[in-house]
């Protein structure tokens, strides 16, 4: 059992910052500043066919594939006792990546983001204005376009990433730590209001609500930034 630790000096973590649907490792781009500032050691990612990457997307690109794109990473990078931070769709990423290592993994900070159980999807744990623009698939029928109030760099998704199931061995609990962190400023329902009722009755997971919208890296920063301190 490992016994937490309470101390109020800072010891070095790192953290593993994974985007959201349609974004790349840009979009925490403060928030990794601020984090080495404190003297931690910060790896951002960006997944297979988005961004700068958005040349790999192809119709086989799944939850799998984002999914082992972090598990190599963290092996690549030779990563112990991550923090890991998963934005949106980013928490399913997280959540299957702690599943396959959970040797290099410390705690998990889901940031307004799906936080899945074995054989669910985004598609099963979202609402239906969600469901709609997963539907709203490019001519190529694989890949779903970023929308229009996200930043200019986002680019299309892969539509198999939000349908595939996801299939995991263990639960969360072995983990040192679980921080939901909930953006109460929605148009309409939050996609993420299920997850974050059931998550605030679970006295294993520190829940936060924050008054912020969905990008709560660029609305609510200082806030954010406390969270994660607190979470290494």
């Amino acid at each position: 059992m490992v016994v937490p630790h309470h101390s109020k000096e800072h010891h070095m973590a790192t953290f593993v910052l994974v985007p959201g649907a349609c974004h790349g490792g840009w979009c925490f781009e403060q928030l990794t500043e601020q984090l080495r500032e404190h003297g931690h050691r910060v790896v951002t990612v960006t997944l297979t066919g988005l961004s700068e990457r958005s040349h790999q997307l192809t119709s086989t690109v799944n939850l799998d594939t984002h999914i082992q794109d972090l598990t190599a990473l963290l092996s690549a990078e030779q990563v112990r006792n991550a923090v890991l931070v998963g934005h949106s769709y980013g928490g399913m990423v997280i959540t299957g990546a702690a599943d396959r290592a959970p040797e290099r993994v410390d705690s998990l900070v889901f940031v307004d983001a799906f936080v899945p159980r074995d054989g669910e999807s985004c598609w099963t744990l979202t609402n239906d204005v969600q469901r709609e623009w997963y539907l709203s698939v490019g001519e190529d029928g694989y890949s779903v376009p970023a929308l229009p109030s996200f930043d200019a760099r986002a680019t299309a998704h892969p539509l198999a990433s939000f349908l595939q199931r996801i299939r995991l061995s263990g639960d969360l609990g072995r983990f040192r730590r679980r921080d939901y962190v909930y953006a109460t400023v929605w148009d309409g329902e939050s996609p993420f209001a299920p997850t974050y009722e059931r998550l605030r009755k679970d006295p294993q997971w520190t829940v936060h609500a924050v008054d912020s919208r969905h990008n709560v890296m660029r609305d609510a920063p200082e806030e954010l930034l406390k969270i994660l301190l607190n979470a290494a």
